[in-house]
């Protein structure tokens, strides 16, 4: 077992303004180190140059060793470890750090839950965000996020049109399946809400924190029109007039609607998509594909269509919300590797192999077990879908060149997931479950152990052995 001598400084990026910088420090103190009282000692709060500090000890369970912890809370948050002595664990210093950064996380999801949010892509029309309604969240899922959940429900329906139309039922599904593939660029850009381009490449983003009590009283006293309004009222005053989205451009609109903009509760960001699918694209020797932007906080990419030079690339506002920029170029060279290796195409051919094999093949000798069948060709193509996600991570680590980065925008996007696969049982389900992504410890742990020079030659192959390895560790 490897061990840490040396201390480990680090950065956490946050999307939290400085109105919030004590309420972190409240926040770990209350969820992370109370729940850790018999094994966290030296617990100071400090303020130092204009940061909120904490500085806290945890203790090896047998008291064998500890590490020495300050946290800087700013922007960004600095965190600087210190092992006892040279027997620490660096997978202890490892656990610690991920550790904080979830933690960082879970106090962000709560802030968002009092925050406006309005977004705006230049020279488009004003749209309001998306609701996110759960029948929203799974048809944006179903077209944008898991092609193969398209597949089995095609499957669920071609149950009922054998019955009407009998074998050839099945040439029906597939041949639909394949209009889909064959227009998913389409239709994807039919369901986003704004087309970027060179003329108009970028998107603009305000946060205003709000106290949980005001931000109750305010969604009562505003419904959602009011919103909408309020949100063409900033852009009417600002962006349409050639300013930046800022407190003193923003405050005579806001102040209509009783809200007092105060700096230090404000946060605006502007995103040039444009260029980051552009560069991402470079990087993977690709045409440039079409690209489009969903107006909803849940954080999500996506690329789809049959061929790179007729492809789209979808990002949500969410996506850029949550992520720097460099994690963004990530994320999209993810989805643009599946483009470069045609996977919805390769899914497909290997859904409809399965589909019409079965159907006009195998029917007859399974009819006795055929649940059973039906439920372990399933998860055999979602974990081969597997493969391909594996694969894209590779790529992307090979051709952006920092695997670090997408590692910790899925530690970000995927938070709560990590928690869970803590369990040594929950790592194992989420290698067994219908979901054609690996578990995202896995691949976290992946990216990071990967050099930022690293170069494969075979990457579909490696990736199919580095998830065999990865399924058979965790049984």
């Amino acid at each position: 077992m490897e061990s840490a001598t040396a201390p480990v400084s680090f950065t956490i990026d946050t999307e939290v303004t400085p109105a919030y910088f004590d309420e972190l420090v409240k926040y770990a103190y209350q969820n992370y180190l109370i729940p850790m009282r018999d094994r966290v000692t030296n617990v100071r709060q400090t303020g130092f140059d204009g940061q909120c500090v904490l500085a806290f000890t945890v203790l090896e369970p047998k008291k064998k060793w500890h590490t020495n912890v300050e946290m800087r809370v700013g922007k960004p948050i600095e965190v600087r470890m210190e092992p006892s002595d040279g027997s620490v664990p660096s997978a202890a210093l490892d656990r610690l750090r991920e550790d904080l950064i979830i933690l960082v996380q879970f106090f962000e999801e709560a802030v968002r839950r009092t925050t406006l949010y309005f977004s705006w892509a230049e020279g488009m029309e004003v749209k309001p965000e998306k609701s996110p309604l759960r029948l929203r969240r799974i048809l944006d899922r179903i077209l944008f996020g898991n092609i193969l959940i398209l597949f089995v429900l095609f499957m669920a329906v071609s149950i009922i049109l054998y019955v009407f139309l009998g074998p050839s039922a099945a040439i029906v599904i597939v041949a639909f399946q394949f209009i889909t593939i064959l227009f998913a660029d389409k239709i994807i850009g039919k369901m986003a809400d704004w087309h970027i381009n060179q003329q108009n490449p970028r998107v603009h983003i305000l946060q205003y924190h709000l106290p949980a009590e005001t931000r109750r009283d305010f969604s009562q006293k505003y419904p959602r029109e009011v919103l909408i309004q309020m949100k063409k009222e900033i852009y009417e005053e600002t962006l349409a007039l050639g300013k930046p989205v800022e407190c003193e451009t923003a405050r005579e609109a806001m102040a209509k609607y009783g809200l007092e903009c105060l700096l230090e509760n404000m946060k605006t960001k502007t995103v040039d998509v444009y260029a980051l699918v552009e560069k991402s694209a470079e990087r993977f020797s690709l045409p440039l594909p079409k690209i489009v932007v969903s107006n909803t906080m849940v954080a999500n990419a996506a690329a789809s269509g049959p061929s790179p030079r007729h492809g789209v690339v979808l990002v949500t506002t969410g996506l850029l919300v949550q992520l720097e920029e460099d994690e963004i170029l990530t994320v999209v060279g993810h989805e643009l590797s599946h483009l470069k290796g045609r996977d919805p195409f390769l899914l497909f051919g290997l859904v409809s192999f399965e589909y019409l094999f079965r159907v006009f093949f195998l029917w007859p000798y399974i009819m006795d077990f055929a649940l059973l069948y039906l439920m372990l060709s399933i998860w055999g193509i979602y974990f081969v879908a597997k493969f391909f996600e594996a694969r894209a991570d590779l790529e992307t680590a090979i051709k952006i060149g920092n695997p670090r980065v997408l590692a910790g925008a899925l530690r970000k996007i995927g938070f709560r997931r990590l928690v869970f696969e803590r369990l040594p049982a929950a790592r194992l389900q989420d290698w067994i479950t219908w979901d054609p992504h690996p578990p995202i410890y896995f691949r976290v742990a992946r990216l990071e152990k990967m050099d930022a020079s690293i170069e494969v030659k075979h990457t579909f192959f490696q990736s199919v052995r580095d998830c065999i390895q990865g399924f058979l560790r965790a049984i």
